[in-house]
């Protein structure tokens, strides 16, 4: 067999077996290790916990809700209904208003999308399209709604340059300059509690990242909902919110992720299928500042990750200097859409080995480090510096071209990591 022919029959081998995912007997038993952890730490969500009462502390008032599908209850029987379905349902509560998010209320568009303004169709309830509205946009659209409590309910992957948490932010400032109280209903952070990477320098703020907390901030959106209001809004908006009622979780610690809640998965985003991906997400989120696919356009977004022109190498070496709890599986795929479309890629697949050890943060490091030196000529950066935004100053990009290695790069934040937990402390509401 020639090199060509062998190279057609290993690529036809493997180019769809990485992107199948767990199927069969490996799904159902992943199923069941984490319907038996929820057992053990059932959690309710603050959804659920406001729900069960009856949504009482939202009767008598004009209530606008930012919300999208990742909004439910923890009721499998009914179908995991919306929050703003049982609502609307709920006797002396009046929800005038839905806001919503990147991707939308019901969840209709694909990234960088939303659904536009419109009437709900099933509670007849007017919704605003939010996505991309500065804070006067918003102001006005709830001053134009006469809302007198403004709810977020929307689950958060843990990482600062996933966008919801500054569309609470924004929502938050609004509320501030439209004299509106708002409530979170919380819900846990998948990734546990625990704060990894960078610190974002306010020079680099954007819509991926505006205030300075840590790339893997280790905090629930209630907890995030208290540091905003303590730390920032009297900054940028002269005073704190009229009264902020976090509706927290019960169950919920800050050792557990994803898994041990037994809570359901709703994908808060098309390219956030499984909790899989939220766990890597924090660092290979990062190679969306890079000429190399991030897995958009397969089955296994952030988890899959190559270029054309990479080849058994990559995993080869990753393997080799062994990041703690990851290890790498040589992959060939094809994106639909995004970068490379249509395009045969090689590249890695990231999986964990169910340590506690595994940092996405600095395996990801590694990747990059690791990538720049064998294929120099294939790896690069977006032209745009976009890895600057997500990364939240221009150092990490600096220090991978000069040649540095993942300790160097890790270690170089180290400092600033360590003064973000001390100044999130007061705000933490679980142990």
């Amino acid at each position: 067999m020639n090199e060509l022919d062998r190279r057609r029959f290993l690529f036809s081998a493997a180019v769809t077996a990485p992107m199948l995912g767990l199927t069969g007997a490996s799904a159902a038993g992943t199923e069941r290790d984490s319907e038996r952890r929820g057992e053990d730490h059932p959690v309710r969500t603050g959804a659920d916990e406001l729900a069960a009462e009856g949504w009482h502390r939202l009767r008598g008032v004009r209530v606008g809700v930012i919300a999208n599908p990742t909004s439910v209850l923890t009721r499998p029987a009914a179908g995991l209904p919306h929050v703003v379905d049982d609502m609307h349902a709920a006797e002396g509560v009046r929800v005038v208003a839905v806001f919503g998010p990147e991707h939308g209320f019901r969840g209709t568009a694909q990234a960088g999308g939303s659904e536009g303004d419109h009437t709900d169709p099933r509670t007849g309830i007017a919704v605003y399209d939010t996505y991309g509205a500065d804070v006067a946009e918003l102001a006005g659209m709830l001053r134009q709604a006469s809302i007198e409590r403004l709810v977020f309910d929307i689950a958060d992957v843990g990482t600062r340059f996933y966008t919801y948490i500054w569309t609470m932010y924004t929502a938050m400032r609004a509320a501030v300059r439209a004299g509106v109280p708002f409530t979170v209903l919380d819900r846990p952070n998948p990734l546990g509690g625990s704060a990894a990477g960078p610190v974002l320098d306010p020079a680099f703020a954007s819509g991926v990242g505006e205030l300075p907390i840590a790339q893997q901030h280790g905090m629930t959106v209630g907890e995030l909902a208290r540091m905003f209001d303590g730390e920032f809004l009297p900054d940028q908006e002269g005073e704190r919110l009229p009264g902020l009622d976090v509706v927290e979780t019960s169950g919920w610690s800050r050792g557990h992720t994803f898994d041990g809640t037994g809570l359901p998965w709703t994908p808060p985003s098309p390219n956030m299928p499984t909790p899989d991906t939220a766990r890597v997400y924090p660092g290979t989120g990062m190679f969306e500042g890079t000429a190399f696919s991030e897995g958009r356009g397969t089955t296994r977004p952030f988890e899959i990750v190559g270029a054309p022109g990479v080849d058994w190498r990559w995993a080869e070496r990753l393997n080799s200097v062994g990041p703690a709890g990851a290890y790498f599986q040589e992959t060939y795929f094809v994106p639909t859409f995004s970068k490379h479309r249509d395009t045969t890629c090689g590249g890695v697949r990231v999986h964990r080995t169910g340590t506690a050890e595994f940092d996405a943060i600095s395996t990801a490091v590694t990747m990059l480090v690791q990538a720049k030196r064998l294929y120099p000529d294939v790896f690069g950066w977006r032209p745009d510096n976009w890895i600057d935004k997500l990364t939240g100053s221009a150092r990490l990009r600096e220090m991978v071209d000069a040649g540095a290695d993942t300790a160097e790069i890790v270690g170089a934040w180290a400092e600033e990591l360590a003064g973000f937990r001390r100044r999130r402390r007061p705000y933490l509401l679980y142990r």
